[in-house]
């Protein structure tokens, strides 16, 4: 039997109408147009990551994978996910020559983020 309550673990929405509803929209919560620098590091990470994946093994491969959506243009962020980072820089050292670019720029970013 229900006693009419509702329990809401996480976000809610109610949308009465409406056109072009698409949701909550996470990825810019950040506030990370004010630093041009930090985004442009973080796309570079990223297509640097992308361009990759034909290096990688299977378990690599699944790292990056899980560690592209957690590259966003935050300081503080970043700084949170150093663990992730670390483990992105030891793919590229793994990789060897073809990893250079990829180590170079996970170290920007990791500067960026001191």
């Amino acid at each position: 039997m229900s006693d009419g309550t509702t329990n809401n673990y996480g976000p809610v929405a109610n949308m009465n109408g409406g056109q072009g509803n698409i949701g909550f929209n996470f990825g810019t919560a950040y506030g990370a147009a004010s630093d041009p620098e930090l985004r442009a590091a973080v796309e570079e990470l990223t297509r640097r990551l992308r361009g990759l994946h034909q290096h990688l093994t299977e378990e690599q491969a699944r790292t990056v994978d899980e560690a592209l959506p957690e590259l966003v243009p935050d300081r503080g962020v970043l700084r949170e996910r150093g663990l992730m980072l670390a483990s992105l820089a030891q793919i590229a050292a793994a990789v060897g020559t073809v990893g250079r670019p990829l180590a170079e720029a996970v170290g920007r970013l990791i500067e960026l983020v001191r």
